[in-house]
């Protein structure tokens, strides 16, 4: 049977539950503007189908069951979760979710940050569209690695250049720079992102940039643009005064509550380059 658009009656059971998922329907359609909403798989006992809601595939699923409602993140066992917001379907291969009872009140800032988390991530493994005979002829190629292993990728604003940079991350590199991109979105949530000079860079509108990263051969930096301002101070000092780094090497634990305290902080400071 076809998928049917899901809308806001269609989303919802009459009680609790209802206002459970019509709220979290909510949190997505903030998280990805452009997301697909659908009700899949009916059947006599849910005639009404399943809502899904997906970008480049499949984000998540909504079902309301007795005493909950489930959402199911296809790939969530992929995706970071430093809020520990999954709480159930633990133990799968791929999937992940969240079961929320009458009374519960996920955060809603790290939901939305899952959400964008898995449609980056379905965006990185989404197969490229066949190409057109003109396309055939000059194929854009993979983005070239710089020094030390870092993207070289086109000067851009929003999230699609960083997903870029980030897709093109070698190696282990690639991991951090996931993690490091769904922390700055979780604690920053209207987070401004584009690339310049081949990192990306994260700001606040009107404000300026306060945090970039890069690939070096040995570590991945991450830059405080005024981190000589945060307390307590990033780890490695810089040529420019105001700068502090943070390098992350090859199997190193990611300390979230310190990075999480300094990207808070250098958040509400003034930063680089007003846009």
């Amino acid at each position: 049977m076809a998928a049917k658009k899901v809308t806001p009656k269609s989303a919802q059971a009459a009680d609790w539950r209802g206002e459970t998922l019509a709220r979290m329907r909510r949190l997505i359609q903030q998280a990805v503007p452009a997301v697909l909403e659908e009700q899949k798989w009916s059947k006599p006992s849910n005639p009404a189908g399943v809502p899904v809601w997906s970008s480049a595939g499949i984000l998540c699923t909504g079902e309301t069951y007795k005493d909950k409602v489930k959402l199911t993140f296809a790939q969530g066992a992929a995706i970071e979760d430093p809020a520990g917001l999954f709480n159930a379907s633990l133990t799968g291969g791929t999937r992940r979710a969240i079961d929320i009872h009458q009374g519960d009140e996920p955060d809603q800032a790290a939901f939305k940050a899952l959400v964008r988390a898995a449609a980056a991530l379905n965006a990185s493994q989404a197969k490229p569209a066949k190409p057109t005979s003109t396309q055939a002829t000059s194929r854009a190629a993979k983005p070239k690695l710089l020094s030390g292993g870092n993207p070289q990728i086109a000067k851009g604003d929003g999230d699609a250049p960083v997903r870029a940079y980030i897709a093109a991350m070698p190696g282990w590199k690639r991991d951090i720079g996931r993690q490091l991109d769904a922390l700055i979105v979780r604690t920053v949530p209207d987070v401004a992102k584009a690339v310049r000079w081949n990192t990306p860079f994260y700001g606040v509108e009107g404000q300026g940039w306060f945090l970039g990263f890069h690939c070096l051969t040995k570590y991945v930096k991450v830059a405080f643009l005024r981190g000589a301002s945060l307390r307590p101070l990033p780890p490695v000092a810089s040529k420019q005064k105001d700068a502090r780094y943070l390098h992350l090497h090859e199997g190193d634990p990611i300390d979230t509550e310190s990075l999480t305290s300094w990207i808070r902080q250098a958040s509400e400071l003034p930063g680089e380059e007003v846009f």
